[in-house]
């Protein structure tokens, strides 16, 4: 837990109904236990969108295409979104969601290993969001930086590791030291970088903005 939990319910209780389709999209995915981005996370998000009105959203983890609808509900209709996804399963779940939904002119799914498809991407994106394999967001870097014009935003998710990340690797499960080791790498990254300012934020998971110089 990185924030009181009586806070985040309380902010929570703040947000506004998105359509209904995202509203039964987003009960259907919590019940099935898929990985959804968090509802404050959501109003960040959202708020970012609008202010940014990007005009090319990449993103780089769809599941079941919650964020990319949601992002498509901040955005004008000229705005195009490109997602990269590569589990098999949930791959025919978003496009049909897409469909459903009336976003599959707007939205774009590329099925393969995010890094694959980076390097094959030309950009420029205004807007990136980063919400895939923890372990591998320090290898994404420089394939985003090299697609992100100035002024472009990244934002990218989950990575404070519901408080872990403060602790000494021998604190954290054997297993989990890994993504600890590569979270701490990139949120230095980020920080230390001349090429980019960055803000890491305590809300949700953890969310990092930063913005191309």
């Amino acid at each position: 837990m990185i924030a009181n939990e009586r806070i985040i319910s309380y902010i929570n209780s703040l947000s506004t109904e998105d359509t209904p389709f995202l509203t039964e999209l987003e009960k259907w995915a919590l019940k099935e236990r898929v990985p959804i981005i968090r509802k404050e996370t959501q109003s960040f998000l959202k708020m970012l969108l609008v202010m940014k009105q990007p005009e090319h959203i990449l993103e780089i983890g769809t599941a079941v295409g919650f964020s990319s609808l949601m992002m498509s509900e901040c955005v004008s209709e000229n705005c195009t979104i490109t997602t990269i996804e590569n589990y098999e399963k949930r791959i025919p779940i978003a496009r049909e969601n897409f469909a459903r939904a009336g976003k599959d002119h707007q939205i774009t799914l590329l099925e393969d290993d995010a890094i694959e498809v980076l390097k094959r991407l030309t950009g420029p994106y205004d807007f990136v969001f980063l919400d895939a394999a923890k372990a591998q967001y320090i290898y994404y870097l420089p394939e985003l930086l090299r697609i992100m014009p100035e002024g472009a935003v990244l934002v990218s998710d989950n990575v404070l590791q519901d408080g872990n990340i403060v602790e000494s690797r021998f604190a954290v499960e054997r297993r989990d030291r890994t993504i600890h080791a590569r979270m701490r790498e990139y949120l230095y990254e980020l920080t230390h970088r001349d090429d980019l300012v960055t803000s890491v934020l305590p809300l949700g998971d953890g969310v990092t903005v930063s913005v191309r110089k």
